[in-house]
């Protein structure tokens, strides 16, 4: 009785996916041992190699030969992923958290929980911080332009009591005042508006022409000398301080820290720094509805100056400043004159030449 092995009926072309790394030498030895049938078309192939007999399964059509190597590749890309993880994520290892002890692995997590809530908690200072700091410098530069105190203290003055927005003196720049008769008349202290008095807008250096006027009056009044300004040493423009600072470091005068923007609130800052009335004071300003009403109402001496320069003032800044000066120049001809002062009843005799 004749016996069969195999039989199968064999495609027109084979496909041999080789996974094993079989040498070179041992490819030699593979002997391919053919069986033929009585149906011509029916063969069966056995592939011995080093005396196992495999039977060849692989179809070498194109649709398996895709589909075998789209499994290859995806099980490389999840070995691939896997170790990509495994780099990123060390802590993570699968095969040392299986062998932990629960303890340690409760541990593990608590502190990764709380570095978690560590980090959380350090952004979330950041973004307030952030916030914040956004805030104040947006609302530092809208409360220089627009003065809200003011307007509604120009607004009464205009209405009720014009004459607290005349100076007792008006004057070019500081280059005209006469420091040492001021000083002789019993005045102690001179205030200083900054922007447009003393300096350019927004500098923090001293505008060149006036340094030895400057220089003039310290030696008169010494250190009774200080800047009371709506930017520097205002807290809600400067309000670390920082303005403050560097003005003094170029102008060797001190800045005087203040919450309140002139015109609005009380010489008492002013007071306390000098140690005497404001009465026996000098306030030197630019602006009449700011500096001068302000001195005016807390009984100062009160000089105005004209702008230094008005190329760096923004648009409203210079709206405002003409709409005060035709006031001012309104009511002076019509005979207003500014509050008495009682250590200067004739202001022209501090008045000179530069």
């Amino acid at each position: 009785m004749t016996s069969t092995i195999a039989a199968a009926h064999v495609p027109s072309c084979w496909y041999i996916h080789n996974h094993l790394n079989v040498p070179h030498h041992a490819q030699k030895k593979r002997k391919l041992t053919t069986l033929s049938l009585a149906d011509a078309d029916s063969q069966i192939l056995i592939r011995n190699i080093n005396g196992l007999s495999l039977p060849q399964t692989h179809s070498c059509s194109k649709g398996k030969e895709s589909n075998n190597r789209a499994r290859y590749n995806s099980h490389s890309n999840q070995n691939h992923k896997h170790t990509s993880f495994r780099q990123y994520f060390p802590l993570i290892d699968t095969k040392d958290t299986n062998n932990q002890n629960p303890k340690t692995r409760n541990n593990d997590q608590h502190q990764v929980d709380e570095d978690e809530q560590r980090e959380f908690k350090a952004n979330k200072e950041a973004r307030v911080l952030f916030t914040n700091m956004w805030w104040v410098d947006m609302k530092a530069a809208f409360g220089q332009r627009i003065n809200l105190p003011g307007i509604l203290t120009s607004t009464m003055v205009i209405l009720k009591d014009p004459k607290l927005a005349l100076p007792h003196i008006s004057v070019p720049d500081i280059r005209y005042i006469d420091w040492a008769e001021l000083h002789r008349k019993g005045f102690k202290g001179v205030v200083f508006d900054k922007d447009n008095t003393i300096t350019a807008p927004y500098s923090l250096t001293p505008w060149p022409p006036l340094e030895s006027s400057l220089e003039r009056c310290k030696l008169e009044f010494g250190p009774d000398i200080a800047v009371f300004s709506n930017s520097a040493g205002l807290y809600e423009y400067d309000h670390d301080g920082l303005k403050a600072r560097m003005l003094e470091g170029a102008i060797g005068i001190k800045v005087i820290r203040h919450r309140v923007k002139k015109p609005a609130g009380t010489a008492e800052e002013i007071e306390k720094h000098f140690g005497c009335e404001s009465s026996q004071l000098i306030m030197v300003g630019d602006r009449p509805f700011t500096d001068i009403v302000y001195g005016n109402r807390n009984g100062f001496l009160t000089i105005l100056t004209e702008p230094l320069s008005l190329s760096e003032e923004p648009f409203i800044v210079k709206q405002v400043r003409k709409l005060e000066t035709s006031f001012v120049t309104y009511w002076s001809r019509r005979g207003l004159k500014p509050p008495d002062q009682k250590l200067l009843p004739d202001p022209r005799t501090c008045v000179k030449d530069p």
